[in-house]
């Protein structure tokens, strides 16, 4: 420490620098560095939430049961069972089975736009400013995601003819866990500014 108070007058006669912009070159940017790390995790967690979308709307294991010649699972698309075919629903299910598959895809749609759009306001928004179009088209995948899930909760869950005992799928977990996901991200989104 001795020596450091020797030195600091050296320091700053040889670079010229009064001592205030000395000391502000000798803190290391920690809050830069808090800031970068939180927005990569963000980023990456935005990009598993895409993914899981894709995964629980293209996969037909919303739904898993056992018929007489075993397994079987039924989803948005199709009802598989040794073969898969098109999932038969009565005329009076027809409409929502269509609006849970709108609402689903509507909602990869949404956080697709959303990460895009999180790319190109990083680079191009001012320092201080917030994501709100990031945040705001985020919770709007947030309320597709939530309409489309709670349609099929609603109208779809429960016995199929020719299935026993069934329980929910891979596919509608991770619907459910994306809706929490891109809620959490809509905040974080709101909430944070670029620094």
């Amino acid at each position: 420490m001795v020596f450091f108070d020797l030195a600091l007058p050296f320091i700053i006669s040889l670079c010229s620098c009064s001592p205030p912009e000395l000391s502000a070159l000798a803190t290391p940017p920690r809050k830069d560095a808090r800031m970068l790390v939180l927005l990569a995790g963000i980023f990456v967690v935005h990009i598993a939430t895409v993914i899981m979308l894709f995964v629980s709307t293209i996969a037909n294991v919303w739904m898993v049961g056992t018929t007489a010649t075993g397994k079987g699972s039924w989803g948005l698309w199709l009802m598989c069972n040794g073969t898969c075919r098109q999932l038969a629903v009565s005329s009076n299910e027809a409409a929502s089975l269509k609006a849970a598959q709108a609402f689903m895809i509507l909602s990869i749609i949404f956080s697709v736009i959303a990460l895009v759009m999180f790319i190109v306001q990083l680079f191009t928004l001012e320092k201080g400013k917030r994501f709100y179009i990031t945040g705001a088209i985020m919770l709007v995948c947030w309320l597709c995601i939530l309409i489309g899930a709670s349609i099929y909760t609603a109208r779809f869950t429960g016995m199929r003819a020719g299935f026993v005992n069934p329980h929910h799928g891979y596919s509608f977990i991770l619907a459910w866990i994306c809706f929490c996901f891109s809620f959490i991200i809509g905040i974080l989104y709101l909430v944070l500014r670029k620094k």
